[in-house]
């Protein structure tokens, strides 16, 4: 199948972004496109919505909803290592963010 510029999206891949199981971390604006909270994440270049959320729109999500296991910070606070934030939660925040979502 050839991909054309601007070709229409297919019915499987808008249901698939207009769902109602939407992913958890739409709850959250997406630090990285901006994508409202309940909207789903774009790419900047284009537009285009995309199925899975940003991987930092998930880290903000789990930073905002989830303690961490690995560095025991509460909900609202960034993980760090040994004092120093990180820019991304650890991946243990992030699974039991969506173990407490599911």
């Amino acid at each position: 199948m050839t991909r054309k510029p601007g070709a229409p999206m297919s019915n499987t891949l808008r249901a698939l972004i207009h769902s109602t199981a939407t992913h958890p971390a739409r709850t959250v604006t997406c630090p990285h496109c901006h994508a409202p909270a309940g909207k789903p994440c774009t790419l900047r270049t284009n537009g285009r919505l995309l199925p899975e959320p940003h991987p930092r729109r998930v880290s903000a999500w789990a930073q905002a909803t989830a303690v961490c296991p690995e560095c025991q910070t509460a909900p609202g606070a960034p993980c760090h290592d040994n004092g120093r934030p990180l820019r991304y939660v650890h991946d243990r925040r992030t699974t039991e963010a969506k173990e407490t979502a599911a």
